[in-house]
C-alpha cells in the first residue's frame, strides 16, 4: 500500500559526473506529485559540481562541502560519513539515492545503511571484475550494490552482473543511463559556445580531435604515453586540431602541460562547462578518453571514442562498435587514430552503431521503478531494452 503521505526521497552526488548523470533524475523526482524530494552533495568536487548544478537549475538543500586540499580517499570517506549521519537521523528520507561509483556514492550509502534506510542505486551493475581497475570506482560501485535496496541497472549486461551476485530479482530496474537524458537536454546545433576560443575552432576543414584522459590508474607514465602519441598525431597530421580538456588533480595536468603546450594546432582548456562539453562532444571528429561517462554521451552524437583503459566496466560499447579500448600504449594509440582519420569504412561504421547505453528516458523509468516499490503503481513498469 502507499503511504499516506509523499515519499521522501534524498538524492545524494559530489562530483560533476555524477551531477550530470543525477540532474535529469532530480528534477524529475521535484515534478513527481508524489515525491518529497530533497538534494544533499557532498561536494567532492566544488567548482566543477557547482557548474552543473547552475546549468540545470539544481539547488541543495545540504551541502557538505567535504573536500580539502590533497585529501586522501579515506579522509573523504570520513567526512561523508560524519556529515551525512546527522542529516540523515533528522530528515528521515524514505529512500536515499546515490550514483555510480564514487566515494560520495559508497559512503553515503553506508551511512544510509547504519540507520537502516532503504538505498537506492543509480547505474548499478557495472563490472570490470578487476578492483583496482577502474580505481577506487570498482569497489565503490560494489559497496552501494551490496547495500542497496533498489538498483537501477542501465543496462540488460548490468542487471545480468547482479544477479550473478545473487541480487534479488525484484529489486533491479533496467532503466537506461541517464547521461543519456543529460545530453540530449543540452546538445543544440544551433549552440553558441561560452568560452571564447572554442568559438574561433574551425569545425568546417580541420578534423578535430577531443581529449579528456585524468584517471587514477593512468597517472604517470599512462598519461605521458596518451601525450607522446598525441604530439605524434599532431605535428604529422596538418588535418588535425586537437582540442584538450587539461584537468584540475596536478598529477593529470603535469603530462600534458609538458607534452602538449606549445604544439601546433593545439588548444589548451580548462574543465568545461557541462553544455560546452557537450556541445564540443558533437562537433568533434573523434574522442579521446579515459572517462566512464563519455562513453555512454558520445555514442548518441555519432562521435567514435577512444578509450584509454586497459578494462571498461561498460562492454556494451565494445560490442555496439561504438569504442575502441587501446590502454595507454602509444604506439597503438597512434595507429588507431591515424585508422580512424584514414578509414572511412571503419570510421562510418563508428559513427553509425546505435547507443547501447539509453535513449533519453532513464529519468522517467527511474521513477516509475520508486513509486512501484514505494507502492503507488501497481504494475511493475517496463524495462529498457538496449541493443546488446
Amino acid at each position: 500500500m502507499p503511504l499516506d503521505r509523499r515519499f521522501k526521497v534524498m538524492s545524494v552526488f559530489g562530483t560533476r559526473p555524477e551531477a550530470i548523470k543525477m540532474a535529469p533524475l532530480v528534477k524529475t523526482l521535484q515534478n513527481a506529485p508524489q515525491i518529497e524530494s530533497k538534494v544533499l552533495v557532498t561536494a567532492q568536487h566544488r567548482e566543477m559540481l557547482d557548474q552543473v548544478m547552475g546549468d540545470f537549475g539544481i539547488q541543495s538543500h545540504y551541502d557538505l562541502d567535504v573536500m580539502r586540499p590533497r585529501q586522501t580517499l579515506a579522509q573523504t570517506t570520513e567526512r561523508v560519513l560524519s556529515g551525512m549521519t546527522p542529516i540523515l537521523s533528522s530528515e528521515k528520507p524514505d529512500l536515499v539515492l546515490v550514483h555510480g561509483d564514487t566515494a560520495t556514492a559508497g559512503s553515503a550509502a553506508l551511512a544510509a545503511y547504519y540507520l537502516r534506510i532503504p538505498v537506492g542505486h543509480v547505474e548499478a551493475g557495472l563490472r570490470t571484475g578487476d578492483k583496482y581497475a577502474p580505481f577506487p570506482e570498482e569497489i565503490m560501485r560494489k559497496i552501494a550494490d551490496a547495500i542497496s535496496d533498489i538498483h537501477l541497472a542501465p543496462t540488460q549486461r548490468s542487471k545480468t552482473n547482479l544477479l550473478k551476485e545473487n541480487v534479488p530479482r525484484d529489486g533491479i530496474f533496467v532503466t537506461g543511463n541517464t547521461a543519456v537524458d543529460a545530453l540530449l537536454m543540452t546538445f543544440r546545433k544551433d549552440y553558441a559556445f561560452r568560452d571564447d576560443r572554442l568559438r574561433q575552432v574551425d569545425f568546417r576543414s580541420m578534423k578535430n580531435i577531443l581529449v579528456e584522459v585524468h584517471r587514477r590508474e593512468n597517472f604517470g607514465e599512462g598519461l605521458d604515453n596518451v601525450a607522446r602519441a598525441l604530439v605524434s598525431i599532431v605535428r604529422s597530421r596538418p588535418d588535425v586540431q586537437l582540442l584538450v580538456s587539461v584537468h584540475r588533480n596536478p598529477q593529470a595536468r603535469e603530462p600534458i602541460l609538458r607534452r602538449l603546450q606549445g604544439e601546433p594546432r593545439t588548444i589548451l582548456f580548462e574543465p568545461l562547462d557541462y553544455p560546452d562539453f557537450v556541445n564540443l562532444i558533437g562537433r568533434s571528429y573523434v574522442l579521446v578518453s579515459d572517462s566512464g561517462g563519455v562513453q555512454e554521451e558520445a555514442p548518441s552524437l555519432g562521435v567514435p571514442v577512444i578509450v584509454c583503459r586497459e578494462k571498461t566496466e561498460r562492454p556494451e560499447a565494445l560490442e555496439a562498435g561504438t569504442v575502441v579500448l587501446v590502454g595507454t600504449d602509444e604506439l597503438l594509440l597512434v595507429d588507431t587514430i591515424r585508422d580512424l582519420l584514414d578509414n572511412d569504412t571503419r570510421y562510418d561504421a563508428m559513427r553509425a552503431a546505435v547507443n547501447p547505453f539509453g535513449d533519453g528516458r532513464a529519468a522517467d523509468r527511474t521513477l516509475k521503478a520508486i513509486l512501484y516499490k514505494a507502492g503507488f503503481l501497481p504494475k511493475r513498469p517496463e524495462e529498457f531494452a538496449g541493443t546488446v
